[in-house]
């Protein structure tokens, strides 16, 4: 029987196994038949002499979930996009939604422990049908579930509500703790007890974002640390880069410690010193907030009209507006600023870390979330450059132009790195990351020369460039450098329910 496809004379790269040679690789049924020479026929061939082929991408941490974000995700070489550092509830709702929706990519959520303690502190409903970062800036007339520590009946029930989203095949908890400071060490030791029992991660926004004591960044790492000690629990940090602020240097000594020492504790980070969250996050409402951050309000910027805010007032007033407006945060200006180049550095290459975008959903000059179907994307649209150039960004600058590592190494952060963060607890996830006989044709067939990001501050919606082919379970989304709008292979990724 002939194979389904053949791809014929690239630059086959596993970097699992540390494979890197000129060959061809054969996909049948979905899967990876075969890699090597003289495969047999197919009915359908790709000629990739001068082009590397790797496993897809897969982004633990990407809060876009549309058709939008796939595609532009899709460009740059992603083949699996996870909400992980959120996460969403009920679990179940958000997969059934999910799958009314011609996904793009592979798909998966975590728990949303933040979304369990707002409604366990009462006055919320949470949503499986809304975007997960839409709903944390709801509910700020009464900011207890933020800034409280629950009481133990309220702890309960937000146990039982992430219990319930792990039962129901939820990737990890997601553990956003900066939005909800409050949370005691009780609260937070029976999360991660959660978490041990289940034996899936969880994914942590760190509580404190400050260079100073206390409450610093790296008091909230040794916190994370001291979680995973005292509890067993994996303990992802989430985007080393934005949370450590002009700490990293101190934060990566610390995480590599605890790494040497054998405590379950993974990093991330993305290649951009500008962040995003939503207006309404409590770090900014500090009254401290330059002083502790080393950021004027100037540096945080409205993503829907690109205002820059000129002081707390500034900032408060648009968070009472509408809590859930996008912005970004120009936390270190790696442009003009060595010493800032040199602390992103230090997180984007963090061995054995991952790269993962936070990517940004895609919003309207309204600031509502766009739900459309349009390809190109309609040009008035906004996120965050990271949403569209990530892992292209990191593989033209970090491994082409400024050879920070191998390429081998770089494919490995963005492919068998996160796929060891979760693949023991998510036997789908055992299947990718890896580009070998056996393994899910989710593959990514790149120009590696031209390989670029095009996404801007000032055009954010320009797709990444270089990505010749890409394959969802064996079929095409992309080919010969354009996408096929028709296109819906994405699957869901879940833990096997309880």
């Amino acid at each position: 029987m002939p194979h389904d496809l053949l791809i014929r004379n690239g630059r086959v790269i596993d970097p699992e196994t540390r494979f890197d040679e000129t060959c061809d690789v054969a996909i049948a049924d979905g899967l990876i038949a075969a890699v090597g020479t003289d495969l047999g026929p197919a009915r359908r061939e790709i000629d990739a002499t001068g082009l590397v082929v790797s496993p897809g991408f897969i982004d633990l941490h990407a809060h876009g979930q549309s058709v939008a974000a796939d595609r532009m995700q899709a460009f740059d070489g992603v083949t699996t996009t996870l909400e992980l550092e959120v996460g969403a509830l009920p679990v179940a709702q958000w997969y059934e939604v999910q799958a009314g929706k011609p996904r793009v990519l592979n798909y998966g959520t975590a728990a949303a422990w933040i979304l369990a303690r707002k409604v366990a502190f009462g006055g919320f409903q949470a949503r499986g049908g809304v975007n997960p970062v839409e709903q944390m800036g709801e509910r700020l007339e009464d900011n207890g579930w933020s800034a409280d520590a629950a009481d133990e009946e309220q702890t309960d029930r937000l146990l039982a509500l992430t219990r319930q989203g792990l039962e129901e095949g939820a990737i990890g908890i997601g553990i956003p703790n900066a939005y909800a400071p409050g949370a005691g060490a009780r609260e937070l030791t029976r999360i991660c007890d959660l978490a041990k029992e289940f034996d899936c991660p969880t994914y942590t926004h760190i509580a404190y974002m400050s260079n100073i004591d206390p409450n610093s960044s790296v008091e909230s790492y040794v916190r994370l640390i001291g979680l995973a000690g005292a509890t067993g629990a994996h303990m992802h940090i989430c985007h080393m880069n934005s949370t450590s602020l002009r700490d990293i240097e101190r934060c990566v000594q610390v995480v590599m410690k605890a790494q040497a020492m054998g405590l379950p504790v993974t990093t991330e980070a993305y290649p951009y010193g500008t962040g995003a969250t939503v207006v309404s996050a409590a770090f900014f409402a500090d009254p401290a907030f330059p002083e502790r951050t080393g950021s004027d309000y100037s540096a945080i910027e409205l993503i829907k009209n690109r205002h820059r805010f000129v002081d707390r007032a500034d900032v408060m007033r648009a968070s009472r507006e509408n809590p859930s407006d996008l912005v970004m945060w120009h936390f270190l200006d790696t442009e003009v600023d060595e010493g800032h180049r040199r602390l992103l550095d230090m997180s984007v290459t963090y061995p054995g870390g991952s790269i993962a975008s936070d990517a940004m959903p895609w919003i309207r000059p309204d600031g509502r979330l766009y739900e459309g179907l349009e390809w190109p994307l309609p040009d008035e649209l906004s996120s965050h450059p990271r949403s569209a150039g990530t892992f292209t960004r990191f593989l033209r600058e970090y491994a082409r132009e400024r050879a920070t590592m191998p390429l081998i190494e770089a494919l490995a952060k963005c492919t068998i790195h996160p796929a060891r963060v979760i693949d023991y607890c998510t036997p789908q996830i055992a299947a990718k990351g890896r580009l070998r006989a056996g393994f899910d044709a989710d593959i990514a067939v790149f120009d590696y020369g031209r390989l670029t990001d095009r996404a801007s501050f000032e055009a954010m919606n320009r797709p990444s460039e270089g990505i010749v082919h890409l394959l969802v379970g064996g079929q095409a989304v992309i080919a010969d450098g354009k996408l096929d709008p028709a296109a819906s292979p994405g699957r869901p990724i879940r833990r096997p329910l309880a």
